[in-house]
């Protein structure tokens, strides 16, 4: 079997429940509730999604209240580390599934609509994919 980081990743975030329950939570809905109405999940299952996430450190649990102790969830920097690939999910979905206007979009502070462009860190260029090369770590080029 090939060793692969999307296989890893997905076991911690793969699930529907879990990346609606983070879209609310990146949205600014943190509380249980909130999330629980905005993503349509059951409670035990949301509770279980949202455990699994705060287990592997994508998000953490804070509480806001003592009586009776109530809990928010923030994200992490691994949380936050996940922000471009939901962006990137949302507007695959967008333009290849939703059937429509997109039913949100997300304004730069310039007034722009987001659109994902990823760009190589090293000189800059706007990756096509294209334009890749698969390399196993430890192989000479």
């Amino acid at each position: 079997m090939r060793e692969c980081s999307i296989s890893h990743a997905l076991d911690v975030i793969g699930e529907r429940w879990t990346l609606v329950a983070l879209r609310e939570i990146m949205l600014g809905n943190r509380r249980f509730d909130e999330i629980v109405r905005n993503t349509g999940a059951s409670r035990d299952i949301l509770a279980t999604r949202l455990r699994k996430l705060v287990d592997a450190g994508v998000v953490e649990k804070r509480q806001y209240e003592q009586r009776p102790p109530r809990y928010e969830y923030l994200l992490t920097e691994s949380g936050r580390a996940l922000r471009p690939v939901l962006f990137a999910l949302m507007e695959w979905g967008d333009t290849f599934v939703t059937q429509g206007p997109p039913p949100t979009v997300w304004e730069h502070e310039c007034g722009s609509v987001l659109h994902v462009q990823p760009s190589c860190e090293s000189c800059g260029e706007v990756v096509t994919f294209d334009d890749l090369t698969p390399r196993r770590l430890g192989q000479v080029r």
